[in-house]
């Protein structure tokens, strides 16, 4: 094997240096909601704003900064685009798991991951209640989307007109009398759903069983998965609503979900 010249090694400090530093001016502008100005980046980073300024302009020219027209600086397009690409190919379940199973032991309830494969929701992760009476989800079982709290928020996410495609295609069979089977009542569920940012199933697939879900997001936004808790539905707690919200937030954060770099979308 080679040994690395004098120079070489020179060099190869100074390109490790500068990595390091890129990623640091990276980070410091990643906590900040708005675009943050040359001043601050230094002063967080420690570094000459000469130098921040040098680093700044070639994240720019490449698409990973954007510099606004006051010459403050906030993260890239390109930056969201191959965070969105990482948390694609991402185990979104073993992400997932370790909340899942912290959520089950302050509820006492099994927890679920559900994921949208055409108008079905699919089970692909549970963490199981400790306890002889109890709900559980085989993975691998599916629902439609209109019984299941996940899948009308799923619904009421793309809006009035796919909701009512999606009537059209399926024909809401009920599976419960607490099932939506018309299509009025629906859309004003979902509707109400995806304002509130959670989802109730009131034993519309299953007699005896209450649901709470809410959704998942990736970096760019979209909705990757459902979390939710199935429950008697004599058990269910009004309270476990911000619970659930929270490590469905939570869990979208870890896959690069900002809210407030998607609002409007």
């Amino acid at each position: 094997m080679r040994n690395m010249s004098k120079d070489e090694k020179t060099e190869s400090s100074g390109s490790i240096q500068v990595i390091e530093r890129l990623a640091h001016l990276l980070d410091a502008m990643a906590k900040h909601d708005d675009a943050v100005s040359l001043k601050i980046l230094s002063a967080d980073t420690g570094l000459h704003p000469s130098t921040a300024f040098r680093i700044l302009a070639s994240l720019a020219e490449q698409g990973f900064v954007e510099r606004t027209d006051r010459g403050a600086y906030r993260l890239g397009v390109k930056l969201m685009q191959l965070g969105s690409r990482v948390s694609a190919s991402v185990d979104i379940r073993k992400i997932a798991l370790p909340l899942m199973e912290k959520l089950r032991d302050e509820l006492g309830e099994t927890i679920n991951l559900t994921v949208r494969e055409g108008d079905e929701v699919v089970y692909i992760e549970r963490s199981v209640a400790r306890r002889m009476m109890k709900v559980e989800q085989i993975i691998g079982s599916r629902a439609p989307l209109h019984v299941t709290a996940v899948g009308k928020l799923m619904l009421g996410d793309q809006g009035e007109a796919a909701c009512r495609s999606y009537a059209k295609r399926s024909k809401l069979p009920a599976y419960t009398s607490n099932t939506f089977s018309k299509i009025s009542p629906l859309i004003q569920e979902c509707n109400t759903a995806s304002k509130l940012g959670y989802a109730l199933d009131n034993e519309e697939a299953e007699l005896g069983v209450g649901c709470i879900g809410t959704l998942i997001r990736d970096a760019s936004g979209k909705v990757v998965a459902g979390l939710s808790v199935s429950a008697p539905i004599e058990r269910r707690r009004d309270e476990w609503i911000k619970m659930i919200m929270r490590a469905g937030e939570q869990l979208s954060t870890q896959l690069g979900f900002r809210a407030s770099s998607n609002k409007g979308k």
